[in-house]
């Protein structure tokens, strides 16, 4: 059955139920859609410029629970969407209201915004009976278009790039917000893939030294009522309603093909591209939430819903509700958005949000659960990097370390730790030591790697870098919600004064502590993570929760000061070292137990008297002072061998005094060598000299010293890409 406005009938074919989506195949599309509680499915055609409804066509098949069709004269370009008939009885779960335009939820194009106007709601606002009402208005005038695309793209000689875990240094960078001030980059492509891609753009990210760009939600995504009635905007992305389609607003032109050239650029740089994907919750909200796709596709099978009242949403993700991957359908569209992105996209790996709830089964959280187990068998999947944000706030939410073999996470205890060391907490010492060698006691279990823990200390929630070190009290008053949202435990100090100041004093610290977090993360073993923007000091003027802030609060600035271009020059350096010293991205637990065969031990922790910790220095409260001894000739792999890596000494000094270090007496016809000085950077100085014998450590400071020979005195050219593993 077909209704048309314009004379024209489209030929129907009954189609397939596979692949799920509008697909193109060369002569026509096939529409395949999945409801197992719908009773008709109407599938809507619009003109080119989606304003007007042209065709309704009743889709003629039903396979397996999957609504299918097949119109040999559609092509690429057309737009459509879906009305979907059932029962409308929200206390048994059903919310169907073919009223309502349902966007397809394997679209792989969306065109247009939701307007918040009263008709995108299947109940009627207002009416007595909240959600249980029922609102007939057509809220297609006010909705996006989903559109069908020509997948073709033609990737030339782009390559794919295949960094391992040990050589992966992560930039986290929002697509928008890093080119939106960028003066290199024309006005009509900042903010978008084709802005990220721009020469200036793409050749700063690899002068950092990383290897991999973890970018901020980019599926499409749903701009919330209430911040656009505050005259904000949902600037992170964390509400998508399209997990095969990239963000519209992204997009200089109008094809998808935008990204894949992105990506094309980005490889041919020797770039991985990481996504941080958003398959916990969708923009629908709750039983008060507006009806624009799977709420009204089919509400009880793609939602958890509360067991004995499921008229209501299980909210473990604090939006409202929660995506089900219990269901094998539901699990199977996350996973086929994950091979799409990986496969046709080529993405190179995945951050997941809230990842505990995808592994979360009715009865708690489960790493041998579905969609866990996916990703495991998978032959694509599996071989992409995927890593957790391992918390949530439902029920046994907090996994840091649970996740299985083959995942990463971010490592929360780390970033804790090194905020409490650097500001100078007491008794952070046998924690910090725990968290410089990979986290052993969260990760080191069934096999899994020391890349598994993911080091950092900001993320794009919370403070930066530089606001870490000029703010105790957060400063969210521009978010509109009266200073109550983001974290009130940053565990930040800001020296002195609260926020910027003049004073040389409270800078110079400030500098240094930066330089120091930098160079912790990257001297530590495991994945380091920047958040992009530290490297040049930015600011967000102690706002912590900048996910509104879609302006110069969230945007990177690129008027750099001295001290930033400075601070570049560090991250660069400090970058290098690690890409070139094998020995601070081992593949093994650091363990610190004595090798009789090879007479060493891997790492070794020394006071600074130069002794070997003792229980009473570990004990003691006020000691803030301690040396990292990595030796290059333990065993760095399975096989007994001795290690071939030079080896290193660290100095780590969060006392607000200098200290004295005993430097380990070295052997015959060595010595040490400075490689870096976090005190010494601002004078100018030069940190290469030679030492032997006690060394003064400035205050809040760092020094990384390697062992050489004396012959090799000289400070080695050699690229540090070159260097053998």
């Amino acid at each position: 059955m077909s209704k048309t406005n314009n004379g024209f009938k489209s030929r129907v074919r009954e189609g397939s139920p596979f692949p799920r989506g509008a697909t193109w195949d060369g002569l026509g599309v096939n529409f395949a859609l999945f409801s197992a509680n719908a009773t008709r499915v109407e599938l809507c055609l619009f003109d080119l410029e989606g304003k007007e409804e042209i065709e309704r066509i009743d889709m003629p098949e039903y396979t397996d629970e999957i609504w299918h069709c097949y119109l040999p004269d559609a092509r690429p370009g057309q737009l459509y969407g879906y009305r979907v008939h059932g029962p409308y009885e929200p206390e048994k779960g059903h919310r169907f209201n073919p009223n309502k335009l349902l966007l397809d939820p394997y679209a792989k194009g969306i065109v247009g915004e939701v307007e918040w106007v009263d008709e995108v709601f299947g109940y009627t606002i207002g009416h007595p009976d909240g959600d249980l009402s029922f609102d007939e208005r057509d809220s297609a005038p006010f909705m996006p278009r989903c559109e069908v695309i020509d997948p073709a793209f033609t990737w030339g000689r782009s390559r794919d790039v295949d960094i391992p875990w040990s050589r992966t240094v992560i930039y986290e960078a929002h697509v928008r917000g890093f080119t939106m001030a960028h003066p290199d980059v024309p006005e009509h492509l900042r903010g978008t893939f084709a802005g990220m891609m721009t020469g200036a753009v793409a050749q700063y990210i690899k002068s950092l030294g990383v290897t991999s760009v973890e970018f901020l939600p980019i599926h499409e995504f749903v701009q919330d009522q209430r911040l656009l009635e505050q005259g904000l905007r949902n600037y992170w992305g964390y509400n998508s309603i399209g997990f095969f389609a990239p963000h519209r607003a992204y997009m200089a032109g109008d094809s998808v093909s935008e990204f894949k050239e992105m990506v094309a650029r980005f490889h041919a740089a020797n770039l991985e591209v990481i996504l941080d994907v958003v398959y916990n919750h969708t923009a629908e909200g709750n039983e008060l939430g507006p009806t624009l796709s799977f709420k009204g596709i089919d509400n009880a099978s793609y939602y958890r819903l509360m067991p004995e009242k499921p008229r209501y949403y299980i909210d473990d993700t604090g939006t409202g509700n929660t995506v089900n991957l219990s269901h094998p359908r539901v699990l199977q569209m996350v996973t086929d958005s994950l091979r799409y992105w990986a496969e046709e996209m080529r993405v190179d790996g995945f951050r997941f949000d809230l990842a505990t709830i995808l592994a979360r089964e009715p009865d708690g959280f489960d790493e041998a659960g579905g969609f866990l187990q996916s990703c495991y068998q998978d032959p694509v999947l599996s071989q992409v990097k995927l890593i957790a944000e391992p918390w949530d706030c439902g029920p046994g939410g907090y996994q840091v370390g649970r996740f299985p073999p083959g995942w990463a996470e971010w490592n929360d205890q780390y970033r804790d730790t090194l905020r409490a060391f650097w500001r100078g907490d007491q008794g952070q010492l046998a924690e910090l030591a725990t968290r410089l060698t990979a986290s052993a006691d969260l990760f080191n279990r069934r096999g899994r790697r020391p890349y598994a823990s993911i080091n950092f200390v900001t993320a794009h929630d919370g403070y930066t870098l530089y606001d870490l070190v000029a703010y105790e009290e957060k400063h969210n008053e521009a978010n509109g919600e009266d200073n109550e949202d983001g974290h009130d435990h940053n565990i930040s100090c800001n020296y002195g004064v609260e926020g910027e100041t003049d004073d040389p004093a409270i800078n110079a610290i400030r500098l240094r502590q930066v330089r120091n977090f930098v160079a912790t993360v990257l001297f530590s073993q495991g994945t380091p993570m920047l958040l992009a923007g530290d490297e040049m000091l930015r600011t967000q003027g102690g706002n912590n929760n900048a996910y509104c802030q879609d302006n110069e609060i969230g945007w990177i600035d690129w008027d750099h000061s001295e001290e930033a271009r400075n601070m570049i020059d560090f991250v660069r350096r400090v970058i290098a070292l690690r890409l070139r010293y094998p020995i601070l991205r081992r593949g093994r637990f650091l363990t610190g137990k004595y090798d009789e065969n090879f007479g060493n031990k891997d790492v070794t922790w020394l006071a600074p008297s130069g002794e070997e910790m003792s229980v009473e220095d570990w004990e003691d409260p006020a000691t803030c002072s301690m040396a990292v001894l990595l030796n290059g000739s333990a065993q760095a792999t399975g096989i007994r061998r001795r290690g071939e890596d030079v080896t290193l000494l660290l100095l780590l000094n969060a006392h607000h005094e200098p200290v004295d270090f005993q430097l380990p007496e070295p052997p015959d016809g060595y010595i040490w060598m400075y490689r870096l000085d976090t005190a010494h950077l601002e004078e100018g100085a030069d940190y290469r000299h030679l030492s032997n014998g006690t060394h003064e450590v400035e205050s809040r400071s760092l020094a990384l010293m390697e062992l050489v020979h004396e012959r090799r005195r000289q400070w080695s050219r050699r690229d540090p890409d070159e260097e053998d593993e």
